[in-house]
């Protein structure tokens, strides 16, 4: 297999909103699919999809999306908002010359990727969103409703709201943050036995980290090399360019009250893992109801929430699959 990873031939370094430089890799020839990756992970997430992509005739472009790996980490928690991470997209599109191009993203890349043809309709053909589905928005900011909802309990979305703490928390030791989130002990949290951890766990002053499974082994999906790339990328960046897009939900949904009742009506696909804690009790009738051509979910059989990792087969026949019946007529 070739090391993608590895030539350097295959990285593209282009401009983004306000100019700042972004890191991307783009490798093959044909109709161009970007692949936006999510928290907190880098371009290399899409290792496996690399490949078959490419194999498949696709022209494939994956960046660093900014506040990660080689791109730019900016300052300003305002730099993150979803105005600025599509906007770098079609920034890339444009830096190679492409006038459309199918989308697909994952986890906090979904929230990219389904924002993108409705602040940019006419400039992508198919869009697919892995783990996270599509939510209509929302009549309320979205941290006043996580407040009602968890009331004093530990939700690690609102927890990331708060500059520093957070940061400090991941940041402590990157290979372990890591480790814990990609590979964790099943089952095994510290305390009480009925904690859910990061998704309302009990109010107490551990942190993010401190709250999830200790490591366990890795997985066959997740070698020694993959979570040093990792490590090594987040020792030396720290987290808090990713933790910043979490910091604009209210500042997305103050800004998309135009998008309020709109449609996507390019094709459109959702994958997640079966096991996948985020992805359970998904409400796939009001997804739906906001896509008008929608060619179908797929979930993986115990795959958790890093599907495209830990199941790269499956993943890559289902997308295969949609895009190629997704791909416009010429």
């Amino acid at each position: 297999m070739t090391d993608w990873w590895g030539d350097q031939s295959t990285i593209r370094r282009f401009r983004g909103v306000d100019g700042i430089e972004l890191w991307a890799r783009d490798v093959g020839e044909g109709p161009v699919v970007v692949l936006t990756h999510g928290f907190p992970e880098l371009g290399y997430s899409w290792r496996e999809q690399l490949p078959a992509l490419v194999d498949a005739g696709f022209r494939v472009l994956i960046p660093d999306q900014r506040g990660y790996g080689r791109s730019d980490r900016p300052e300003e928690v305002t730099d993150y908002d979803l105005q600025h991470l599509v906007g770098d997209v079609i920034a890339l599109l444009d830096d190679v010359g492409a006038e459309t191009a199918a989308i697909v993203g994952h986890d906090w890349g979904s929230i990219v990727a389904w924002s993108a043809p409705q602040l940019y309709p006419g400039r992508f053909w198919a869009v697919a969103g892995l783990s996270v589905p599509f939510t209509p928005r929302s009549k309320r900011p979205p941290t006043e409703i996580w407040r009602e909802l968890f009331g004093d309990r530990y939700f690690y979305i609102l927890d990331f709201q708060e500059r520093g703490r957070a940061d400090a928390n991941l940041g402590r030791d990157a290979r372990d943050t890591m480790h814990r989130l990609l590979a964790p002990a099943a089952g095994q949290f510290d305390g009480d036995p009925s904690d859910p951890g990061i998704l309302g766990g009990l109010p107490d002053d551990r942190g993010f980290v401190d709250r999830l499974p200790a490591p366990g082994p890795l997985p066959a999906w997740l070698t020694e090399d993959d979570l040093g790339f990792y490590a090594a990328e987040f020792a030396r960046t720290g987290f808090t360019g990713g933790i910043n897009w979490y910091r604009n939900f209210d500042r997305n949904w103050e800004h998309t009250a135009h998008l309020a009742d709109t449609t996507i009506s390019i094709p459109s696909f959702f994958l997640a893992g079966d096991a996948d804690p985020v992805a359970q009790g998904i409400d796939l009738a009001r997804m739906e109801a906001s896509l008008s051509d929608h060619r179908g979910n797929v979930f993986v059989e115990g795959a958790g929430h890093w599907v495209q990792q830990e199941a790269g087969a499956e993943v890559n026949a289902a997308l295969l699959e949609f895009l190629a019946g997704a791909q416009p007529s010429t």
